[in-house]
């Protein structure tokens, strides 16, 4: 992969239209025909409202301080099941911070929380379909006392003439991803859809992609 300087860093930016990192092509093969799995909401969709829901989660607006834990770059592509590219569909992301604790107020995790973590971001695919946000790698957290939910990022993709699409992002590589609950109930082909790929690194950042498939209304 070839490296970008600082000053090409600087020009894509990390808010706003998606540029030349993720002009690299990418291989779809076989995935365009499938939807991506649909997968539950989850119980810590954000409750309240923030100002700073931009592309870049490990900063927060007015606060100077990075969010603990791995920072990563996750990308990738909203396309119809034709392989067309989807533009301006809204990505509605939202995680759980580095120790694995939701900014949510349900959450009775006692983790700690990360006051210098977004947490929530919403996006929108750019003209050629393409999305990319920067973020930490979350960590798994206790959905009951013998349930262990391993890292993932959730997904709400919206785009006028298409169904609404929640999923979860799984990592690959995880242990608990073949015990969890939701994550072992799909079948294989489901799981490698619902699972990013390690693609590269920047700046010691690891860059994972994960290509979205919208089915038809």
């Amino acid at each position: 992969m070839k490296k970008l300087s600082r000053r090409n860093l600087m020009q894509l930016g990390m808010v706003g239209t998606v540029t030349a990192l993720f002009k690299a092509s990418e291989s779809w093969g076989e995935m365009i025909a499938v939807p991506t799995p649909k997968e539950v909401e989850g119980p810590f969709y954000p409750a309240v409202d923030q100002i700073d829901k931009d592309a870049d989660l490990t900063r927060v607006g007015g606060r100077n301080g990075r969010a603990k834990g791995q920072q990563i770059i996750i990308r990738g592509s909203v396309k119809n099941i034709g392989g067309q590219p989807v533009e301006n569909a809204i990505i509605d992301i939202w995680q759980a911070n580095a120790a694995g604790r939701y900014n949510h107020p349900r959450d009775s995790n006692p983790a700690p929380e990360d006051s210098y973590f977004q947490g929530w971001a919403i996006i929108r695919s750019d003209a050629s379909g393409l999305y990319r946000f920067r973020t930490v790698k979350p960590g798994a957290y206790p959905a009951t006392k013998s349930w262990t939910r391993p890292p993932h990022i959730h997904f709400k993709i919206s785009r006028q003439g298409f169904p609404q699409l929640i999923t979860q992002m799984y990592f690959p590589n995880e242990s608990l991803n073949a015990i969890d609950l939701l994550y072992r109930n799909k079948t294989g082909a489901e799981q490698t859809l619902m699972t990013a790929r390690q693609t590269g690194e920047y700046e010691g950042m690891l860059i994972y992609t994960y290509n979205i498939v919208l089915g038809k209304s």
